[in-house]
């Protein structure tokens, strides 16, 4: 078998996994997205509000959000995005939502009280508390998240539906100018702002600073 037909073999396998990859992917990781964040919520919802024992705990603003009121939205925030992500509707703004809620909560009981190095910051990198901090199932939810915020829902979405039906083009455009990449770093920055506020804030004014320059450095923006 020659180069030229393998290479034919490759392009046809991996076009129809990327075919397949444009249904399964999204569904599967909304599915389990869905389950941890609808019992996270049920369980608030059913539960004692434990947030007044931790308010200070809670980055800015949040700290200054009554304990009460914070214990409300993060219930029925996870309760309600988690249903969004099974339906894949509205996808995007359901994952950012729970972006934001999980980078707050892994500010407030998952994230080290302290740390001198990096090296020691990755201790914390552990399911269980033992004075190291404990985010690394956070971390995993906001990694997970991300792909849906960038990409989507996938086919097997009532967002993919909704844009047939308003007449919208499935296949949308892919566009990478300043303006992508500004939001790449904004959509980074927001959860790093709850946990390392410096490099979150250098992150966000730098995708801020981006998505502006655009329209100067783009030719005809």
């Amino acid at each position: 078998m020659s180069f030229h037909s393998l290479q034919n073999h490759w392009v046809q396998l991996t076009s129809r996994l990327n075919s397949v990859g444009q249904w399964l992917p999204a569904l599967f990781i909304r599915l389990i997205l869905f389950w941890e964040f609808y019992e996270a919520g049920v369980g608030k919802i059913k539960g004692d509000n434990w947030f007044a024992g931790i308010q200070s705990n809670f980055p800015f603003p949040f700290n200054y959000i009554p304990a009460d009121i914070s214990w409300f939205m993060a219930a029925w925030g996870e309760y309600i995005f988690a249903i969004m992500l099974l339906l894949g509707l509205f996808t995007r703004f359901a994952a950012v939502s729970l972006l934001v809620i999980t980078a707050v909560a892994t500010a407030a009981v998952h994230w080290p009280e302290s740390y001198s190095s990096l090296g020691q910051l990755w201790e914390g990198y552990a399911i269980s508390n033992k004075g190291a901090g404990n985010f690394k199932l956070p971390l995993l939810f906001m990694l997970l998240l991300l792909p849906l915020v960038f990409s989507g829902a996938g086919k097997f979405s009532l967002d993919h539906l909704l844009t047939h039906f308003f007449g919208g083009d499935a296949k949308h455009p892919i566009t990478s100018d300043f303006i992508a990449k500004g939001l790449g770093l904004v959509v980074i920055g927001l959860p790093l702002f709850f946990v390392m506020q410096t490099i979150g804030v250098a992150l966000l004014v730098g995708g801020l600073l981006l998505m502006v320059a655009d329209r100067f450095i783009t030719p005809n923006g």
